[in-house]
Order: C-alpha cells, then structure tokens, then sequence
C-alpha cells in the first residue's frame, strides 16, 4: 500500500496505475459514506463516481494539513450532498416548535443494534432527516455548521434531527425492539 504522499504525487503526475491504486483503497470506505445519504446503491455509485472525479482533477489542492483520507472523505460528502439537493426538494415541512416534544425525549431511546440494521433504518428516513442524521450523528458536524452546509436554518436542522430520531424510535418499536435499553449507539448530543 502507497503511503499517501506517494498516492498524491502519483496522481499530480497523472500515473494510471496510482490512480486505480487510490481508487482501490479509498473506494469501499467512500462507497459506505455515499450510501448513507443517498437512497440506493445506484445512487451511491453515481456520487462515488463524481468524487473520484473531483479527487482526480482537484488533487493538485491537497496541501497535506490534514490526513488524505479527511480530505477525500470531506468530497465524498460534499458531492452527495449536491447530488441529493439536485434529486430531491429539501423537506422542511417540520418546524422546530412541532417537535420540541421530542427534543426532550429520553437519550436511552435506541438500543444497541447492529450496524447494518441500523444503517438499513437510516436509509428508510425521509431525504432530509436522514442526511441532517448522517451529518450530526455519524460525522460529527453541529447544527449550526450543517445549517450552512445545507443553506438551511440551525432550528431546521435541529428539527430534521429530532424528527429522524422519532422515526428511528417508531421503527425501532414497531420492528420489536426495545426503547428503554441503557446502551444508545447515537446519543443525542447537545
């Protein structure tokens, strides 16, 4: 395996072999995070394919201030976010004050599950829900700096979030699992 140095300035020379090399490593972690915000695998694979076109032509940016996996990764969700604006219209039905009741929800409300379950579960949310949920809970990213990635209001995503965990709860439920287990693989944060 290419140490990242060696993987940048292959591609900066445009060396094929390099290039798949990249494309080999990087392809299967980059595919996981396409799919969580798109809602197939067809989709999934037309983001993947957009973003290695991006690292491709923008590699010469890479100024190695931080790991090369941070920076592909950060294009791999920028493009499916483009992809899903262009696939579908935000959903921002849900207002902030409708769901204040469940922003004060017990924390303990999703037990733990298996990690392809509960992907399954995320897949299921409406587009807005689940790229707000995959943003804030998988990635990391707070409600203020999602707001501004998605052109939305913090409130607006404070409530796609919570409206997102109500359904995985109601899921949850209706599947037989359940709500008052002490292990919770996404804590809400505050």
């Amino acid at each position: 395996m290419l140490s990242d140095y060696e993987l940048v300035e292959g591609c900066r020379k445009q060396d094929r072999t390099t290039q798949r090399q990249l494309y080999e490593q990087f392809a299967g972690k980059l595919f996981v995070v396409c799919k969580r915000y798109t809602k197939d695998a067809t989709g999934a694979e037309d983001v993947l394919q957009e973003v290695f076109i991006k690292i491709y032509r923008h590699i010469d940016q890479f100024r190695y201030d931080c790991p090369l996996e941070a920076w592909i990764k950060r294009i791999a969700i920028n493009t499916a976010l483009k992809y899903i604006r262009t696939q579908q219209p935000w959903d921002q039905a849900a207002d902030i004050d409708e769901m204040a009741p469940l922003l004060s929800q017990d924390d303990h409300s999703l037990p733990n599950l298996n990690y392809q379950y509960l992907l399954a579960l995320i897949q299921e949310l409406p587009p807005g829900c689940r790229t707000v949920f995959n943003l804030y809970a998988i990635e990391g990213y707070s409600h203020p700096e999602i707001g501004e990635m998605l052109a939305v209001s913090e409130g607006t995503s404070k409530s796609q979030y919570a409206r997102a965990r109500a359904l995985l709860q109601h899921k949850l439920q209706l599947d037989g699992h359940s709500s008052d287990s002490a292990s919770n693989p996404v804590q809400q944060k505050t």
